[in-house]
């Protein structure tokens, strides 16, 4: 079982560092994604919640792997923190993906920034600083619906379409 480096891994430690972060993850990211869903956004739960979790195992395997490192091999300078770098440059690429250029307007920023934050909110509840990663998450969450509810737009309701709730402040 030498090659399986979460093999000895126990019930304590799978609950609190893979189970506890991808569940808070997982509900962070279905009420941002929910959101941009209603509005009629490309980029809904669906989106929100694959980036959000693909983020969060990366933390999850970064912060095992160097446990690892330092306890099994006994190094001293652990470079595994470089993932989580890589991993904002490509959400970064995903990001620019929705944003669009039509009519002289920019569209798709909110979106953008929003699958971005799902990104960082993994990376938090996945390097293990679930209280940090759930504010963050109740706060985006909480400025995203006020704003819709500032617009006089309720996104719990049944499904709008407005084009224009477009992402501007």
């Amino acid at each position: 079982m030498e090659y399986i480096l979460d093999s000895n891994i126990t019930l304590e430690q799978l609950f609190y560092i893979i189970l506890l972060p991808l569940f808070l993850t997982a509900v962070i990211a279905y009420f941002i994604g929910f959101e941009r869903q209603k509005i009629g956004k490309a980029a809904g739960i669906s989106s929100h919640m694959l980036v959000a979790f693909a983020s969060a195992a990366i933390a999850i395997m970064q912060r095992l792997l160097y446990e690892y490192e330092i306890s099994q091999l006994g190094m001293q300078e652990v470079q595994t923190q470089r993932i989580i770098a890589q991993v904002l440059t490509g959400i970064g690429f995903i990001g620019a993906g929705v944003i669009l250029k039509e009519k002289g307007s920019i569209r798709g920023i909110t979106t953008a920034t929003t699958i971005w934050s799902s990104a960082i909110i993994g990376l938090i509840l996945g390097s293990g600083f679930l209280v940090l990663g759930v504010i963050v998450g109740v706060l985006i969450f909480l400025f995203i619906f006020l704003r819709d509810l500032a617009r006089g737009f309720n996104p719990f309701r049944k499904d709008h379409k407005n084009d224009e709730l477009e992402d501007h402040l």
